[in-house]
């Protein structure tokens, strides 16, 4: 068996929003169910094919318990810096992105959330893969993005 990073009781929080995959009663898969940030405490902890550490998670605030992946927790008083954005959201440049007088990306171009960098020195920056610029990654400060569409 692998080894748990957290056990029973412990408080654990949750690094991006999390939606019904389907397995929770009730509710539609692709429903909203706990949102990025939200504390909640270690309630069993499982497997899943053999190479994945499920933990269920009681967020008390929000009334569910949720199977968590190992990777979507950090402790409970583990630095936390919220994020606008989170991994595989839609984005749009709110303004126009050049270097060296050369424009790679317009205003308004949709680009998605590769990854949240919380700790970067001037704030939470992204990298982000934008539709029209094919193959390439950039590092994006969070002040010069907007959400796709309306959020939740």
């Amino acid at each position: 068996m692998m080894n748990a990073k957290w056990e029973y009781g412990e408080a654990v929080r949750l690094t991006r929003n999390v939606r019904n995959d389907g397995t929770y009663p009730g509710l539609d898969p692709g429903d909203f169910l706990v949102r990025r940030g939200s504390i909640g405490y270690v309630v069993d902890v499982g497997t899943f094919l053999q190479d994945q550490i499920i933990y269920s998670v009681n967020f008390l605030e929000e009334g569910k318990i949720v199977g968590c992946r190992e990777e979507e927790l950090i402790g409970g008083d583990d630095e936390w810096t919220p994020s606008r954005f989170e991994f595989r959201e839609k984005v749009r440049a709110a303004k126009q992105l050049s270097v060296g007088g050369t424009v790679l990306v317009e205003l308004g171009a949709v680009g998605e959330v590769i990854k949240v960098l919380r700790n970067a020195e001037n704030g939470v920056t992204y990298h982000i893969h934008f539709d029209s610029l094919p193959g390439r990654v950039l590092q994006i400060p969070e002040a010069i993005l907007e959400p796709h569409k309306t959020a939740e």
